[in-house]
């Protein structure tokens, strides 16, 4: 067994076949390593139960006791871990701070033909990393899509070289009807996915971005890459109302009244009370279209604040058709770095 820093990890990711948290379920649900698998030492319980033994009542009955559940967790791991990956795969492995968790486990999977690599200092290490990252984030060169609520701007960037989805990643729309997609990842999972899409690519290559406020939700956006989102190329997409309607049920399909009540009151101070009246009429006769398109004239197009600089405006009728033109930018961007660009 080999032990490895953060950043020797980082640099060799592509040739881990599998990467463990060794960590607890819970630990692991808050946040991990993009892409691990949560093999763990102690269960939730397991672990509460060996730390108030080892703070409390004997530190050797403590190891004693996790010794015995580590085993037995292992040989229950085993039965999924051997066979998909066959003995000599290369294994990284981390628990929260690379200490007694990921090193028993790895011992064992050593022992029986495992090329195991052990991260100093775990996960600890892991999050240190991305905080620096963002706090000396380089990526200065956006592309960024911009434009009301339904004009397209999700469904372009499937279609582009280089972008990053901030709705996906945050599994929020970035309005006041955002959480319709569910439950958000914690600030410390959305850093973690955002750091790693942004690893694989380079300092100066041009990347899409959606137009976001710093705040989506319940997640931040780290300052300097927002900071480097407002001075991007600015794309401002525009969409003919009906289109946007239509884009939009897709989502409000789904709305349950609970919901649908609930951020219409959030919205209150924010729309007149006659449009917020006509909206709840229409949704209580089943009439999602004309839900969708008052919210959108009447709140999302009143509440959207237009940037000062705005370098072109597309408008989005066809998706394919407006990627082509986007990809012509991005191409212009990256042979000549000019931001004068003439469509």
């Amino acid at each position: 067994m080999h032990e490895i820093t953060i950043e020797e990890f980082i640099s060799q990711r592509e040739s881990f076949d599998l990467v463990i948290d060794a960590r607890s379920p819970s630990e692991f649900a808050e946040s991990h390593i993009p892409n691990a698998l949560n093999f763990y030492a102690l269960s939730d319980a397991e672990h509460k139960e060996v730390g108030h033994m080892y703070k409390q009542i004997s530190r050797v009955g403590a190891k004693v006791k996790g010794a015995q559940y580590i085993c037995n967790n292992v040989s229950t791991h085993l039965n999924t871990i051997y066979p998909a990956y066959p003995l000599s795969s290369k294994i990284a492995i981390y628990c929260a701070r690379g200490g007694l968790r990921s090193e028993s486990i790895g011992v064992i999977l050593s022992n029986i033909g495992y090329r195991i690599y052990k991260i100093k200092n775990g996960y600890k290490a892991y999050r240190q990393n991305v905080v620096d990252f963002f706090e000396k984030f380089e990526h200065n060169n956006f592309i960024v899509l911009g434009g009301n609520t339904g004009c397209g701007k999700s469904e372009i960037l499937p279609f582009l070289p280089r972008y990053i989805d901030l709705e996906k990643t945050a599994n929020h729309l970035g309005s006041a009807f955002g959480s319709i997609k569910g439950k958000q990842p914690s600030q410390k999972a959305f850093q973690n996915n955002l750091a790693e899409q942004l690893r694989n690519i380079k300092t100066d290559e041009p990347i899409f971005i959606e137009g976001e406020s710093r705040r989506m939700g319940k997640i931040m956006l780290p300052s300097r890459l927002h900071e480097a989102m407002s001075r991007g190329f600015r794309i401002e997409i525009k969409a003919p109302l009906e289109l946007r309607v239509k884009r939009i049920m897709k989502d409000y399909e789904k709305v349950d009244s609970a919901f649908f009540y609930t951020c219409i009151d959030l919205i209150s101070t924010y729309i007149k009370k006659e449009a917020k009246e006509s909206a709840i009429k229409a949704y209580e006769s089943g009439d999602l279209e004309k839900v969708a398109e008052i919210l959108l004239v009447d709140y999302y197009d009143v509440v959207y604040k237009k940037p000062k600089k705005i370098d072109l405006t597309i408008e989005n009728i066809n998706t394919k058709d407006t990627a082509k033109k986007l990809i012509q930018i991005y191409q212009d961007l990256r042979n000549s770095n000019s931001l004068d660009i003439d469509l």
